[in-house]
């Protein structure tokens, strides 16, 4: 058995935390190590409980969602944050996506498909519901531009590289090249290195700058 992830719920509505816990907890894929009502608390609280996912509402009193995202990621860049909103609003998205969280579900998701998601996010997998994957892949399509460097990269890390453009998780890619999940989470782990890149949804950019997510 793995050790159940470490999780803060960050939400100002006590109830919803208390359903969040429960399910997380009920599952046995996460222990809730700390809750904050306001983003200001969260980031406080993020220093003091060392969470491995923080799972974030947007519409937060004192310090917004996104803006504690972005300050908690700047301080510990090895957090994953998963929103949890009631908002399926591109900009709301949009700016989740570019203060550096991990994961964007709407509210409606089910439990399963929130323990899920957590345990993804936490792999280092970017988590969106079809639609939502939908608007993020159109704005890295728009502000794709610019030719980078190539990269030295194997013919296993390309064959990786263009798997994740495609938007199939490192489960998936496993599946398709016989490979462990660890394997495919090492590979895109030297991709980013390679590429001088920090995150994960920054290697979907530029994959989708090189078209690969096109590519047979």
């Amino acid at each position: 058995m793995t050790e159940p992830i470490r999780v803060m719920i960050v939400d100002d509505h006590p109830v919803w935390r208390d359903g969040v816990r429960a399910d997380l907890e009920k599952s046995g894929v996460a222990t809730v190590v700390a809750e904050a009502a306001d983003g200001g608390k969260a980031i406080e609280h993020a220093r003091e409980s060392m969470p491995e996912v923080i799972v974030m509402d947007l519409n937060l009193p004192v310090v917004s969602g996104a803006e504690a995202t972005r300050r908690i990621i700047e301080e510990s860049p090895h957090v994953r944050v998963l929103v949890l909103s009631a908002s399926g609003e591109e900009a709301d998205v949009l700016e989740a996506v570019k203060a550096g969280a991990s994961g964007y579900l709407l509210k409606s998701s089910t439990a399963n498909e929130i323990c899920d998601a957590v345990v993804r996010v936490r792999d280092g997998e970017p988590v969106f519901t079809p639609s939502l994957a939908g608007l993020v892949l159109n704005e890295f399509r728009r502000v794709a531009g610019g030719s980078a460097g190539e990269p030295k990269l194997t013919p296993r890390e390309n064959e990786i590289l263009k798997l994740v453009a495609k938007g199939f998780t490192y489960r998936e890619i496993g599946e398709q090249l016989f490979i462990s999940t660890k394997t495919v989470q090492n590979h895109v782990q030297n991709i980013l290195t390679k590429l001088q890149l920090r995150k994960r949804y920054e290697l979907m950019r530029y994959a989708i700058q090189k078209g690969l997510d096109k590519a047979e």
